[in-house]
């Protein structure tokens, strides 16, 4: 049998493995166990060994844990619901202000948390039905949450990118600040969308009434300074890392002492919700060490066929695709497999195959640019498969989350425009490659 039908053999059998329900990381990392053995014997155990070391002596993978401990300790401890109490009073009277107020509202969940997840339960439980209640369209407001929580696998500390700075070796802190600039444009993007459209249908996002938005003076500031909290949090533990004071890993410690010291200090920290912030935290820290140890043994048996160049002489040598063609395909793969396949899922299934090969086409950039400037396309990219139907993974927890009334029609119809804004961004980025690069070329040089 010839490499290349080994490794379509390989690939279909982990499909067919995925889509029985098998865990990712069983899928992935148990066909790359049994095509070590068929190939190479027992020498083939030498593989997931070699990527465990490689595994465990990484680094910045203790960022994972702090940050996710961070966001926690930041959503059990209530501190996250100051956030939509201030933006409820602050932005009340503006026609879609409290749909603008969830939107930053989501920014700053994406910052304190790092996962997609948390920021749609944080709006589908806080900000959902105070818009409900308000009289939005609730197409709208569905819309509204689906998409600012996609928000939280690219603004940094993305979680999504430190499992990309893994697999394709590229370094987290140029990730992360390459996520900086695309996170906040299209959330700006999103934010002048709500404004212009309930401008012209004020029906779909009414202002608050003076009655409902009445406050004191004194009310208003004490929310201001509650809500200002996370953003002092984070500003505390990213300000030095980018002015180069600390490490990225020193900084994530940072992070996680600041939001448990913020939480005691506000007499919101109880021993039973850190035991649940530590149970949590370790669950998801030792999932995607899984995942990312079945990527790494995948990954390496692929290296070991010489897959990867097979694959670049089909695109470039056999078919003729320009670099361009061959990234646009990649971008679209992206979005079929999003159609059932959560982020981390589509990573660790074609980054063996797809970082090498972005790394080799001629764009225009050195190939370390190229990674880290990939890794923001993809992030976006799987942004907007998670709101595709038929089976987008954020269409079915805003199902699960949301009320009765909101049907799923309902949910399917409310993400076509913010769709079509993040594919707006997708274009942008991919036309203007600075839009990423900018911020870590400007930190990183100085």
């Amino acid at each position: 049998m010839s490499y290349e039908m080994i490794a379509l053999l390989m690939f279909s059998s982990m499909m067919l493995m995925l889509l029985t329900g098998q865990r990712v990381f069983g899928a992935i990392g148990g066909i790359a166990a049994i095509a070590a053995l068929a190939l190479w014997g027992t020498g083939g155990g030498d593989i997931p060994f070699s990527a465990a070391m490689k595994l465990m002596k990484w680094y910045p993978l203790l960022t994972l844990p702090m940050f996710i401990f961070m966001g926690y300790v930041l959503s059990e401890t209530k501190i996250a619901d100051d956030l939509y109490k201030m933006f409820h009073v602050w932005m009340g009277p503006l026609n879609g202000g409290l749909a603008i107020g969830t939107i930053l509202l989501m920014v700053l969940i994406s910052a304190m948390n790092g996962l997609s997840v948390a920021g749609m339960a944080i709006g589908a439980t806080i900000a959902l039905p105070e818009l409900l209640k308000r009289k939005y369209d609730k197409r709208m407001v569905t819309g509204v949450i689906q998409a600012g929580s996609s928000l939280g696998i690219l603004v940094p500390p993305s979680v999504v990118l430190v499992l990309y700075a893994m697999i394709a070796r590229a370094p987290v802190g140029q990730l992360w600040l390459a996520g900086v600039v695309p996170g906040l444009m299209m959330a700006a993007m999103f934010v002048v969308y709500i404004a212009i459209r309930c401008k012209f249908q004020p029906e779909l996002g009414p202002a608050l009434s003076e009655e409902e938005r009445e406050a004191s003076k004194d009310e208003k500031y004490h929310l201001l300074l509650a809500g200002i909290l996370p953003i002092i949090i984070f500003a505390v533990m990213m300000v030095p890392f980018v002015k180069g004071y600390t490490s990225l890993v020193e900084s994530s410690a940072i992070g996680a002492l600041a939001a448990l010291v913020a939480a005691i200090i506000r007499r919101r920290m109880t021993w039973e919700i850190l035991k649940l912030c530590l149970k949590n935290t370790l669950g998801i820290s030792c999932m995607f060490m899984w995942i990312i140890l079945a990527a790494l043994g995948f990954g390496a048996v692929f290296d070991g066929l010489g897959a990867v160049k097979a694959i670049e002489s089909l695109f470039t040598e056999q078919l003729g695709l320009s670099p361009w063609m061959i990234l646009i395909m990649m971008q679209l793969s992206f979005l079929v497999m999003g159609t059932f396949l959560d982020d981390t899922a589509m990573l660790v299934i074609v980054a063996p195959l797809y970082v090498p090969l972005v790394a080799s086409l001629d764009l225009g950039m050195p190939a370390g640019e190229v990674l880290i400037w990939y890794g923001v396309l993809y992030t976006i990219t799987t942004q907007i498969a998670y709101m595709t139907p038929p089976f987008g993974y954020n269409l079915f927890l805003m199902r699960a989350m949301a009320p009765k009334e909101i049907t799923m029609r309902d949910i399917y119809g409310s993400i076509t425009p913010f769709v079509a804004v993040m594919v707006l961004a997708l274009v942008l980025v991919m036309v203007f490659p600075q839009i990423a690069l900018w911020l870590p070329d400007l930190v990183y040089d100085r």
